[in-house]
């Protein structure tokens, strides 16, 4: 915590003595805080609106990771697209059956909990899918196919709706749809551009013979990459298909190796299910020395929470000083890690 970051030593005295109070955490540093900053909102005079945005947010947050903790072993993917489809619509009936394929591949669905595509979704993978709702006139009520009351969360603010959505996932899939999806989208897409998310697969579907994501990534290329408003390679962080079974495979290969990544220090851990040669360390490092800043890419060993965290403890890690300046780039290292080299855009 900042020196600064205080309420004065007899009030941050009493604070710390109430998490003790409360009981065991793995992180009183954090919750001192959390509830440091809540205090300074009284110093700082905050508007009663203000408290009430801060306190919704933190309260969905809060209910949300928990709702979604005891399902942290399972791979998740969130299905995008139109609420406004009708059953007997070729999008809605792909989404449905596409849902039910993920779960028989063994993931969870996460849909916003509405209607139409969404709806498919939860339908078609049952109970093995969540609603990340929101509070809507137009949309009063979730789909009658998230029948268990552990299954859904209706979020007030879109922020942080979006935040779980992005937490929460591993891969993303997005079907036809209007604004939503395409804020949905962009905002992903953004936030894999700059590296403000974990790389993840985004898988746009068409029903076979439609052109929705066809015209639109043409629009990309054309309008954005080609005038050098995003950098072409940007558009390989995306996969476009029609074959819902190559959506999965998508999805599976990307974790074929990879695991996952985070930042220790000034370097990216990246977690591998096997532990690579000598040889493959040589070449990645080669191959991909303009992410490098200096060095290559070594074996790393884990964090101590890492290696307490039974999930991660099996794992193998490699590191490098990232230059965070490419992430379409270590997307592809990633695709490399996995055995795997794609050699165009979508």
């Amino acid at each position: 915590m900042p020196l600064n970051y205080t309420l004065g030593e007899e009030i941050d005295d009493v604070v710390v003595e109430l998490i003790r109070r409360v009981g065991q955490t793995r992180s009183p540093d954090l919750i001192r805080e959390i509830a440091t900053t809540a205090f300074k909102l009284v110093e700082d005079g905050a508007s009663r609106g203000d408290l009430k945005i801060i306190n919704s947010a933190l309260k969905e947050m809060r209910y949300a990771f928990r709702l979604l903790a005891p399902f942290r072993a399972y791979r998740k993917v969130s299905i995008f697209g139109s609420a406004r489809v009708q059953p007997d619509s070729p999008e809605y009936k792909l989404a449905e059956s596409f849902a039910g394929d993920l779960v028989r591949a063994g993931f969870l669905v996460i849909t916003g909990g509405g209607p139409g595509i969404m709806e498919a979704g939860n339908r078609g993978a049952g109970d093995s899918s969540f609603g990340l709702g929101i509070r809507l006139p137009i949309e009063p009520e979730p789909n009658p196919y998230i029948r268990r009351p552990d299954r859904l969360i209706n979020f007030k603010y879109f922020f942080t709706r979006k935040l779980v959505f992005i937490k929460e996932s591993d891969a993303i899939v997005l079907f036809p749809g209007g604004f939503g999806t395409m804020d949905e989208c962009f905002e992903l897409l953004t936030l894999l551009q700059t590296g403000k998310c974990d790389p993840l697969p985004v898988v746009l579907i068409d029903p076979p013979g439609g052109g929705y994501w066809t015209d639109w990534l043409e629009f990309l290329r054309k309008r954005l990459a080609e005038p050098g408003l995003i950098d072409p390679r940007d558009l390989r962080l995306l996969t476009h298909t029609s074959d819902p079974m190559d959506a999965i495979e998508e999805i599976r290969s990307f974790y074929r190796n990879y695991h996952s990544s985070r930042y220790v220090g000034e370097r990216l851990l990246i977690r591998l299910a096997r532990e690579p040669s000598d040889g493959e360390l040589e070449k990645w490092s080669h191959d991909f020395s303009d992410i490098i800043r200096d060095g290559g890419i070594s074996r790393s060993d884990m964090p101590p929470e890492d290696r307490e965290d039974p999930l991660l403890a099996d794992l193998h890690s490699v590191s490098l000083r990232f230059t965070r300046k490419s992430f379409a780039r270590l997307r592809e290292l990633i695709d490399v890690m996995n055995d795997r080299s794609r050699e165009s855009s979508p």
